[in-house]
């Protein structure tokens, strides 16, 4: 009983709902291109990943100084169907996929220099 609840504990937020969202979408994804997509401080996404990560929900990898989550691999099928089938017609979901179109036509390192800067994207 533990691990549904764990899970079901781990996607009790809207912001979180909305990252595991974004990684059913896009095989993986960097933090700062979360950060940007939920326009949120980088600590709390960090505190989100983690609670995602902790409920198994997803991984990690780290490639220099970039970390990158994907969904886990053991991601349930069925909460995936049935989270595809429930945020189909969210509002706030097409917002995000429309803004990570932006943030992915961006190198990661672009993105993390603008969060610093407050700058735009030069793609």
């Amino acid at each position: 009983m533990e691990t549904p609840l764990t899970m079901a504990k781990g996607l009790a937020d809207g912001n979180r709902m909305r990252i595991v969202a974004a990684l059913m979408e896009r095989d993986e994804l960097c933090v700062c291109q979360l950060i940007e997509m939920l326009g949120i401080a980088g600590a709390t996404v960090s505190r989100h990943m983690s609670i995602l990560q902790a409920a198994r929900l997803v991984q990690n990898r780290k490639q220099g100084r970039w970390v990158y989550y994907r969904l886990a691999d053991q991601f349930p099928d069925l909460l995936r169907k049935w989270l595809q089938d429930s945020l189909a017609a969210s509002a706030t979901i097409q917002a995000d996929r429309n803004s990570l179109e932006a943030i992915l036509a961006c190198e990661p390192d672009e993105v993390c220099r603008r969060q610093r800067e407050n700058a735009e994207c030069s793609a």
